[in-house]
Order: structure tokens, then sequence, then C-alpha cells
């Protein structure tokens, strides 16, 4: 499996977290960002995205590299659990959420341990690219892209 984890794209301040919508800046930039994505042949079969505004405009930015359907889940606003990993079935998956859920995902499917989150940055726009088996410390961090790298 080729799991893809991207925190959003950079989004507005605002007192309803909800609601929070990307920036123009923000989007422009995660436009670059899946250009290069896709000049790489980044590929998802699904893209699985939280509810929030800014995860939803960053996921619809992910459609050119996506050969099927957005689809949201209350799952990526909270911490990762037993939940998370039965969504884990495409052999292509995009997860877009936020922090710190995402680095905690990534340090359960890498290292086993959630509280190992710490050992990895994922700045607004960022992807890791995982391969294995999804489930807590089967799977190996291919790549991490930062926005800036992406946008080269």
């Amino acid at each position: 499996m080729e799991l893809t984890l991207v925190r959003h794209a950079p989004a507005h301040d605002g007192a309803d977290d909800a609601a929070r919508a990307l920036t123009p800046k923000g989007r422009a930039r995660f436009e670059r960002c899946v250009e290069t994505m896709d000049q790489l042949g980044v590929r998802f079969d699904r893209v699985l995205h939280s509810p929030k505004v800014r995860a939803v405009e960053t996921a619809e930015l992910l459609l050119p590299l996506c050969d099927g359907e957005l689809e949201e889940t209350r799952l990526l606003t909270k911490a990762p659990k037993e939940p998370m990993l039965a969504l884990l079935k495409s052999d292509r998956l995009a997860l877009v959420g936020h922090e710190p859920w995402l680095t905690s995902l990534l340090a359960w499917l890498v290292v086993g341990d959630v509280r190992r989150a710490d050992a990895f940055e994922l700045k607004k726009g960022a992807v890791a690219r995982l391969e294995g088996e999804p489930s807590p410390g089967h799977m190996r961090l291919v790549a991490l892209w930062t926005p800036k790298l992406l946008r080269r």
C-alpha cells in the first residue's frame, strides 16, 4: 500500500476553527505542490479528508492526482485509533488532515508509537509518503516533502 499524509495548506485565522478557509497565497502555493507531485507521478485511488474547510479545500486541490472520489471522515480531526486503520484499504490512498494528529498517525504507522510524533514535522502543505502494511509499526517512510521543496 502507498499512503500519503497531507497537512492542509495555510488557512486564514478565525474563531470558528471548522470554517477556516485557505488563504489565496496558501491555495496558490499548494497548487504548485500538486503540479510537482503530478510531475513525480504521484496518484491516488481515493482521498480522505477532515470535514474542516481548510482540509476540504486542500483535498479538492488534489483532485488532478486522484482516480477516485474525495471522502470526508471525522476520524482525521482527532488522535489516531484503531478505527482509522479500517479506512486504510486502498492501494494508493491520501489522507488530508491536521496537526498534531497527522504526525501522531505517522509515528504510529512507522514506529508503532504515537508518542514519537515529535520525531516528525509536517508544516502546512507538507506531504509524507509511506509504503507497507497499514498497521502500527509496519509502514516505512519513503518521502517527506516540505512545501518549499515541492514548490521548487
